[in-house]
């Protein structure tokens, strides 16, 4: 059992998973990710919440490890996603006096995962309601949305902790080293970023408690200058850009479009953007060229012309950012084609779809390989783009 202090009566047993490869089937985790479970230990003992089912022998491991032969009073599901709720039924098959406590949309949705009968073993609760182990007393706040339409957080009185179901999570296994930031953005931005309005709301909600430790479903738990990590929920949640800088995302089918992206970074550089990221769309994370789009104010578009159409990987990129409400941010567009060139306007039309999305003039057109009159044109771009 990885070896993490939470408090004496609150253990930590959840599970890194190193070989996972693809986080939802889509998101690229090189460093694993953590399945994140509590156990309260009390006159009652409350687990908070399972595990998915590719950990499950070391979870149920874990557990019978904090227990130290005792039993489960209750089971408290935040969230029925299947990385956090995959061992309900098993976990009531092994203990069957244990009640099972959700809100009324858990228990509408449980029988679509499972088909042990579970409605003599529930507990419903709803906004505000509280559930007593003895010295400590857990609440409960709906967070409906935040990312799934049934997910509550759990906030314990005594210890004044806020279990945020898959809040304030990240990529990463536990037992590895790197900066919290990146990873939590990008895993919020692609996995709870359509839904910032919903974010919002819990964080109203948040702020009316006196919040000291922070365990969330997935990534370390958090004790230490919270209000760093509530801010980034805030900044994240309004869609307002983190940091003054310029995202360069680009597609190239031959060279000659990254050629141009290159010299566009120089040029960015030498014209004092105070940060410039590159991302080849075709072999760079996708995920992470998203959420740096959204970290950042500025953004150039750069594709060729494909079949008529946008380069696959740029159209894909375009999809990502729209459904994840990308907007208050600058975007200027460079399109390349050897003839009847149509990437420049297909990705602006995409723009226009966008809220609050600024188009920086002139649209830059290259005839198949970059020229000096083209890299005149990209001067003036920047120029505009860093105002």
């Amino acid at each position: 059992m990885y070896d993490m202090k939470i408090s004496d009566s609150v253990v930590y047993i959840g599970v890194n998973d190193k070989t996972i490869d693809l986080f939802e089937s889509q998101y690229k985790v090189p460093n694993g990710v953590s399945y994140n479970s509590y156990v309260i230990l009390d006159e009652k003992v409350a687990v908070m919440d399972t595990v998915d089912k590719r950990v499950t022998e070391q979870w149920l491991e874990n557990l019978s490890q904090a227990l130290n032969g005792r039993s489960v009073d209750y089971l408290v599901v935040s969230h029925l996603e299947p990385d956090h709720a995959s061992n309900i039924q098993k976990l009531a098959e092994l203990y069957p006096n244990m009640k099972i406590v959700g809100n009324a949309k858990i228990f509408s949705m449980l029988p679509q995962f499972f088909t042990m009968d579970l409605s003599d073993r529930s507990v419903v609760v709803k906004e505000g309601d509280t559930l007593s182990l003895g010295s400590h007393t857990l609440q409960f706040f709906m967070a409906p949305m935040v990312h799934w339409p049934e997910v509550m957080v759990e906030y314990e009185q005594s210890e004044k902790i806020l279990f945020s179901a898959d809040g304030f999570g990240k990529f990463g296994a536990l037992d590895v080293e790197e900066d919290w930031t990146d990873e939590a953005r990008r895993y919020f931005i692609n996995i709870v970023g359509k839904y910032g309005t919903q974010v919002q709301n819990l964080l109203k909600k948040a702020a009316t408690l006196d919040i000291q430790t922070i365990c969330p479903l997935h990534g370390p738990v958090l004790k230490e200058n919270l209000g760093y990590y509530i801010d980034k929920y805030l900044t994240w949640s309004s869609y307002e850009p983190e940091e003054e800088g310029v995202v360069i995302a680009y597609a190239s089918i031959h060279g000659n479009t990254a050629k141009a992206a290159e010299k566009m970074a120089e040029i960015l550089k030498e014209k004092g953007a105070k940060a410039v990221r590159s991302f080849d769309l075709a072999r760079d994370d996708m995920a992470e060229a998203v959420s740096e789009a959204f970290r950042y104010d500025k953004l150039i578009l750069m594709s060729p012309t494909y079949d008529g159409a946008l380069f696959p990987c740029m159209e894909d990129f375009l999809y990502h950012l729209k459904v994840k409400t990308y907007k208050k941010r600058t975007v200027g567009i460079v399109e390349n084609g050897s003839w009847a060139p149509m990437a420049g306007k297909l990705m602006k039309a995409y723009l226009e779809t966008l809220k609050d999305i600024q188009i920086c003039e002139p649209v830059v057109s290259i005839k198949s390989v970059m020229k000096e009159a083209d890299e005149k044109n990209l001067e003036t771009l920047a120029e505009a783009l860093l105002g």
